[in-house]
């Protein structure tokens, strides 16, 4: 009996081509592309600097877009005003838009005195025309150089903000920012004065009630309307390119918000600013933007509500200024200006945050910059103290002199 014969025909399911593969290779998702930024080295978090290099450097690398810094102030508001006006000078330089709410000074007078950034690429158009000018052989002498030099080709000048795209830059504080610059850059103000008339007095509640003020009300209302109306919480498609909204809000918790923070040891809204904090971290989250906010924590009487006050922001740190203080005249401390703590650092993408390697940490202003560094105390402590030891020295020696026997040069020092 014969085998069947087996079928010889195509099989039924097609082979993949030999030059494709099921493997597919992970790419990492790409982040937004947005001047003034870059990832962060320790959690992939898009950050921002905060105008002063130092500063970025403490705090691990910048602030991380969607988080609040708290500055408590110093006694008399002068170097955390000056943090605030670096915060807002960055955002300019970098193209992005600003947001300024105060209660003290309106809006535009802090715009004015914000200091002027001293790198050489960026340029404003006088600036460049200036150079072209002093560049211009027929408008000077002509400089005699190295005959091999003579004849190389001239370097172009560009009149774009060449450094936007950059992450840091210098600024001199002796100087203010060209006007033009200011004006090209697009600010949302809030001054309080101005919306008081929409501003009405608190009802009457039963103790154990902190509403919040209509005054905090108001800010994080504007606050909102602005976010959603220019598309930083992506809520409108956006034709143009994506940008950071930076926020700076000046002396929260003060009198001048109608707030008794700082005027009672139990204020009748002891809550109030923890729940603006918490409707401003919400928007903060879902949004690009990011906030510094100040607070005169030096008036508050309750350290346990600025307790929470810090608790409720990303990143903390405290200024301490010598001025009016014993250690403005102090020896030790002749080479700064006042101490820097950090109270706290965010936890973002991580478990443990990344501290600073060094928490003895002091500012001081020099002629044109604002630096934070190390707290270095001399080797000989003060010429004070090397004075007395001296005067003590010589008595000691002295009565070892007539003691020893070493002779009638009594005034002369003992080696051992």
């Amino acid at each position: 009996m014969a085998a069947p014969k087996m079928s010889v025909g195509k099989p039924t399911t097609d082979r993949l081509p030999c030059n494709t593969t099921s493997f597919q290779k992970k790419s990492r998702s790409k982040l937004v592309s947005i001047p003034g930024t870059r990832p962060s080295i320790q959690n992939g978090q898009l950050i921002v600097s905060t105008g002063v290099t130092s500063l970025d450097y403490v705090i691990g690398g910048g602030l991380a877009v969607g988080t609040l810094l708290l500055i408590e102030e110093d006694r008399y508001d002068s170097y955390s005003r000056m943090l605030l006006k670096y915060f807002l000078a960055e955002g300019v330089v970098c193209g992005h838009e600003l947001y300024v709410a105060s209660a003290l000074d309106h809006p535009n007078d802090i715009l004015q005195e914000l200091p002027a950034p001293i790198l050489d690429d960026i340029a404003s158009p006088k600036a460049v025309e200036d150079q072209a000018k002093s560049c211009d052989p027929e408008s000077q002498d002509a400089m005699k150089i190295a005959w091999r030099y003579q004849h190389l080709p001239k370097v172009q000048v560009n009149t774009a903000l060449a450094s936007s795209s950059r992450f840091g830059h210098y600024y001199d504080v002796s100087k203010t920012m060209d006007p033009e610059i200011c004006q090209a850059a697009r600010c949302h103000g809030f001054y309080l004065p101005e919306h008081s008339t929409a501003v009405t007095s608190p009802t009457a509640t039963t103790p154990g009630q902190s509403p919040m003020p209509e005054t905090y009300s108001s800010l994080l209302n504007n606050l909102q309307e602005v976010i959603h109306r220019e598309g930083f919480d992506g809520s409108v498609p956006q034709t143009k390119s994506r940008n950071i909204l930076r926020i700076g809000l000046h002396s929260l918790g003060s009198a001048l918000w109608d707030d008794d923070l700082c005027c009672r040891e139990n204020p009748s809204h002891g809550h109030a600013l923890t729940t603006f904090l918490y409707g401003l971290r919400a928007m903060l989250r879902s949004s690009l933007s990011v906030a510094v906010v100040t607070v005169p924590s030096h008036l508050i009487q309750n350290r346990a509500l600025m307790g929470n006050i810090t608790r409720l922001c990303d990143t903390a740190i405290a200024l301490e200024s010598f001025r009016g203080s014993e250690r403005e005249t102090n020896p030790l401390y002749k080479d700064y200006h006042g101490l820097l703590d950090v109270r706290q650092l965010p936890y973002l993408n991580c478990l443990v945050c990344d501290l600073p390697d060094n928490k003895d940490l002091a500012f001081k202003l020099k002629r044109k910059q604002f630096t934070i560094e190390r707290l270095h105390l001399p080797p000989d402590l003060s010429e004070t103290v090397s004075r007395v030891s001296r005067g003590e020295l010589t008595e000691t020696a002295m009565v070892g002199s007539s003691g020893c026997g070493s002779g009638s040069t009594g005034n002369r020092h003992l080696d051992f």
